[in-house]
């Protein structure tokens, strides 16, 4: 095995401390540096961690093989191409940006460089996601009818008041792009692009805290012709409730349910049996709320796979920007109830 992949990070939140806690974890990986604008994260530094507040210091005096961006939605792109400029391959929280013309210059970047884009979609790593991958690679469901997403979480006062991001549209960019790109995500990597949506949004349960939508209801097109059902909402009472992709076809029906995609909740196939999956205490949990399910020791894994191994990236730009297409379609579709 060659030297460690040597990780910076930019933007040391929740997320941030996720991606340094699995570096730290993995034998074929070293964390050097971390940069945020808030000193008052330096105290959950790891030991032997340099610190810096200006991404531009850290890239120039130190070295390193990877960028984790793990900053604000709006600022993924500005460092996403400061990394790869700096000759780094860069790891991109979700979602990969908030417009599909900031995708398209942060791809542009990379080809320049010659460097690479993961765009982090660790729901694409759950178990029940990767069975029913397999099945539906294999035809065992045949066509696909209809599909249904149901995304029912709550996030409360808590959650807004400990940021100056969340919430507003110019930084946040929305529900579907700050909580529900992943299940958007898992949709479009079982079942392939979306070409129509139209639906119906409103911001309910937020109005004094948000410039956001909290609840929406959309019917897209598949490219397949399937019929998609998309629903989500923030406005969960108390906890989130579900997180769900049901999908009707021709040779079955199955359900991934639970709470994060995180387990197989029904199925009644033809010519296949899946295997019985319910994962318990593996989501992101951050103490006030919780997020999706936590692989990214796997977004880890696969940055190494990638560049020691030649493995396929996971999830390339090109289809992180897809999503980003898909929600900027759903969102052109939308009317205000």
């Amino acid at each position: 095995m060659a030297d460690k992949i040597r990780f910076c990070i930019v933007g040391f939140g929740n997320i941030g401390r996720r991606h340094a806690e699995h570096i730290l974890d993995n034998q074929d990986t070293t964390l050097v540096a971390v940069c945020d604008v808030n000193t008052s994260v330096q105290d959950k530094l790891p030991a032997g961690t340099l610190f810096y507040t200006d991404l531009h210091d850290m890239l120039a005096n130190t070295e390193t093989d990877v960028l984790c961006v793990c900053t604000p939605n709006y600022l993924h792109e500005a460092h996403t191409i400061s990394g790869l400029e700096a000759g780094l391959h860069t790891v991109v929280e979700k979602p990969m940006a908030i417009s599909v013309a900031s995708c398209d210059r942060m791809i542009a970047t990379a080809a320049k460089t010659g460097k690479s884009i993961f765009a982090v979609k660790q729901n694409r790593y759950n178990p029940p996601v990767q069975e029913v991958k397999k099945l539906m690679a294999a035809n065992e469901l045949g066509k696909i009818y209809m599909m249904q997403v149901n995304c029912f979480w709550n996030r409360g006062e808590a959650y807004y008041a400990g940021s100056d991001w969340r919430g507003k549209k110019e930084k946040d960019g929305g529900c579907l792009f700050t909580q529900f790109s992943h299940f958007v995500d898992i949709l479009y990597y079982l079942n392939g692009t979306v070409i129509s949506a139209e639906g119906l949004v409103q911001n309910f349960a937020h109005l004094h805290n948000t410039e956001v939508e909290d609840t929406g209801s959309f019917v897209l097109k598949a490219a397949n012709n399937a019929i998609i059902n998309f629903n989500f909402t923030t406005c969960a009472y108390e906890r989130n409730m579900e997180g769900s992709i049901t999908i009707f076809a021709e040779k079955g029906t199955v359900k991934i349910g639970g709470q994060y995609l995180n387990t197989i909740e029904y199925q009644q196939l033809g010519a296949a049996t899946l295997p019985p999956i319910n994962i318990t205490a593996k989501a992101n949990d951050y103490g006030l709320y919780q997020g999706s399910m936590s692989n990214h020791d796997k977004v880890i894994q696969n940055v190494v796979n990638v560049l020691y191994h030649g493995h396929a990236i996971m999830t390339s730009a090109d289809e992180g920007r897809e999503v980003v297409r898909i929600i900027e379609q759903m969102y052109s579709g939308a009317t205000h109830a």
